[in-house]
C-alpha cells in the first residue's frame, strides 16, 4: 500500500475539495471535511484499482508537504 499526499482546500461557502498531485484526474468535493476525507479515500481506491484492472501503471506518491510558520 502506498501513502498519496491529498491537499484539502475550504472554500468560501464552507464546502471542502480534494485532490492529489500525485493523480491525475481524482476529485473529491464534501460539505465537510470528514466527507470530502471519505469521498476521496474511496475516489482514489477506486481510480487505483481501474488502473490496475485495466493494465495501466500505477503512479508512485512523488509530493510531500510541510507547514512553516511565519
Amino acid at each position: 500500500m502506498k501513502d498519496y499526499l491529498v491537499i484539502y482546500e475550504q472554500g468560501e461557502d464552507g464546502a471542502w475539495g480534494a485532490h492529489s498531485p500525485d493523480v491525475d484526474g481524482v476529485f473529491a468535493l464534501g460539505p465537510t471535511r470528514a466527507e470530502v476525507e471519505s469521498r476521496m479515500a474511496e475516489a482514489l481506491e477506486a481510480h487505483l484499482a481501474h488502473l490496475r484492472e485495466s493494465g495501466r501503471p500505477v503512479p508512485d506518491p512523488h509530493t510531500d508537504a510541510g507547514r512553516i510558520a511565519a
